[in-house]
């Protein structure tokens, strides 16, 4: 059975300082990736550039949604025939996929999203994907593409996640700004003090800083795939990494991944509003398994229809946990801190028992 690897390449990785597309830098990684195929690797690549390549093709700033909206549809055209002229030379097809948050947070477009990159794979197809910046704005702000090649590493089952940006893996402080740092070479568990370390957004041609490629490695750790974070300007990162070595940082996965359907609920779905929960409720459902029931509910915050997703948060503001809710938040309102055999009486009808079902919660670890 082929490995599966989906490789995010950065903007600091595709651009030069000035904003100009570097050909030579896309050729020698294409030359890379073309290799892998041929060592039996399956390999998407999550490209970042279209803004920066949009940046070289026309000079703006670049700082207002709207600028870098225009500049991600002049680029992103600019950056695929790149793409396609150096696969081309390896004989590779290359495939064109743009995607938004919606696409992945409503099932059943997620589902097509999957089944479609599958397709490619199966019929020897390059994969590249972008975020559709022409219309996201969220993901122009936050990330940078590290989440969304996390997400597409969970979706497609993939074993390996590689996020090539330009520095050479996780540091215990930003080696930019700070001597002495040293390079964590392994990460076990991501931790609050790791998280702590994450520096903020990177540079004028990339959005995304370690504070994002946390978050990617948080869903792919848990979603049984190893992930590592590589400079994508050293020779041969990815042929090093394919050999076995370990030549930036390595996330290593947990033992015990969520299935597919709760990863879909943990990371993929939008989150509509809160439900505070007292410490019984939190004990009942993070060590007994226990569905949500109307009785430890506190309070609930936003507004929401049934079926939403939202936050599980203690009476301390931590979230612990997301579900889908089995009432809207004004049913909630009137039932929380009820028993259940109440819920007829006071609402005139009763759907379900439980706020949210077991199968429909995920606790974050």
């Amino acid at each position: 059975m082929n490995k599966r690897i989906v490789i995010k390449i950065g903007t600091t990785v595709l651009t030069k300082p000035s904003g100009i597309i570097d050909e030579v830098n896309i050729k020698r990684i294409v030359d890379d990736v073309a290799e892998l195929i041929s060592s039996g690797a399956e390999v998407i690549i999550v490209t970042s550039g279209a803004i920066g390549a949009g940046l070289g093709k026309l000079s703006l700033q670049g700082r207002s949604i709207p600028e870098k909206q225009a500049l991600a549809s002049i680029g992103q055209g600019y950056l695929m025939s790149i793409y396609e002229k150096f696969f081309r030379k390896h004989n590779r097809l290359v495939a064109q996929v743009l995607l938004t948050s919606d696409d992945l947070a409503q099932r059943q477009r997620y589902l097509n999203a999957r089944n479609t990159l599958l397709t490619l794979l199966n019929l020897g197809v390059v994969p590249v994907i972008n975020e559709n910046d022409t219309v996201a704005v969220e993901e122009i702000k936050f990330g940078d593409n590290d989440r969304l090649s996390a997400l597409v590493a969970s979706k497609v089952e993939a074993d390996q996640l590689i996020i090539l940006t330009d520095v050479d893996g996780f540091f215990s402080g930003d080696p930019r700004e700070e001597e002495g740092v040293r390079l964590i070479k392994e990460v076990k568990q991501i931790t609050t003090e790791l998280e702590e370390k994450a520096g903020g957004s990177g540079t004028r041609r990339g959005t995304g800083g370690m504070v994002t490629k946390l978050e990617a490695a948080k869903i792919a750790t848990t979603s049984g795939i190893t992930m590592y974070i590589a400079n994508g300007l050293s020779e041969k990162v990815l042929r090093r990494i394919w050999n076995g070595e370990n030549p930036g940082t390595k996330f290593l996965p947990v033992k015990e991944k969520i299935v597919s359907r709760k990863r879909w609920i943990a990371f993929d779905t939008r989150i509509e509003g809160k439900v505070v929960v007292d410490d019984g409720a939190k004990d009942a459902l993070v060590k007994r398994g226990k569905s949500l029931l109307p009785s430890g509910i506190s309070s609930v915050e936003g507004t929401f229809e049934t079926g939403a997703c939202v936050a599980v948060v203690d009476m301390r503001g931590k979230e612990f946990a997301r579900g889908l809710t089995s009432y809207s938040s004004d049913e909630i309102e009137k039932i929380k801190g009820k028993k259940t055999s109440q819920i007829e009486k006071i609402l005139g009808y009763k759907d379900y028992d439980e706020v949210i079902h077991r199968d429909n919660l995920v606790i974050l670890k």
